[in-house]
C-alpha cells in the first residue's frame, strides 16, 4: 500500500514586461480570484518541468527559470487538501493568453498586487527583493 503523503505542486512567480504575471482562476476554489501560474506535478515529470508546462497550458507564455524561490508546505494553504508546491522565480516570453485553468491573464505592477488566492501574497512578499533585483537589470 502507498503511504498517503501531500501532494506536489509548482507555481511561477514570472516577470514580463518589468510586471508580475498572475492569472485569474477558472475553477475552484479561489474561484475568478486572482493567482501565481501553477499547478499539479504530474507522475513521470519534474518539477522543473511542470513549472515550464503549467505556465505554458495556464498563460501561454514560454518562461526561463531565474530560481528555486521556495517549497511552500503549511498543511492548510490549499482547501482541497494538503499540497506542497516549489515556487521558482521566472521570466516569461510571448503574448499572454488565457488557457487551460485560467479565465484571465494578467499583469501587475509589483507594488499594486491584488489580494490573491492560497498563500501567494505570501509568496510574492517573500520573492519581493529577488524581484527587484531581476527589475533593477532589466
Amino acid at each position: 500500500m502507498s503511504p498517503i503523503t501531500p501532494k506536489l505542486t509548482v507555481d511561477a512567480v514570472i516577470i514580463l514586461n518589468s510586471k508580475i504575471v498572475l492569472i485569474q482562476r477558472k475553477n475552484p476554489p479561489f474561484k475568478g480570484k486572482f493567482a501565481l501560474p501553477g499547478g499539479f506535478v504530474e507522475i513521470g515529470e519534474s518539477v522543473e518541468e511542470a513549472v515550464v508546462r503549467e505556465v505554458l497550458e495556464e498563460t501561454g507564455l514560454i518562461i526561463e527559470i531565474v530560481k528555486l524561490l521556495g517549497v511552500y508546505s503549511e498543511p492548510s494553504r490549499d482547501p482541497r487538501g494538503h499540497t506542497v508546491s516549489i515556487v521558482y522565480l521566472a521570466t516569461g516570453k510571448g503574448v499572454p493568453r488565457a488557457d487551460s485553468d485560467a479565465e484571465g491573464v494578467c499583469l501587475f505592477d509589483l507594488q499594486e498586487m491584488p489580494e490573491m488566492a492560497f498563500d501567494h501574497n505570501r509568496i510574492i512578499e517573500n520573492a519581493r527583493s529577488d524581484i527587484y533585483g531581476i527589475l533593477s537589470g532589466m
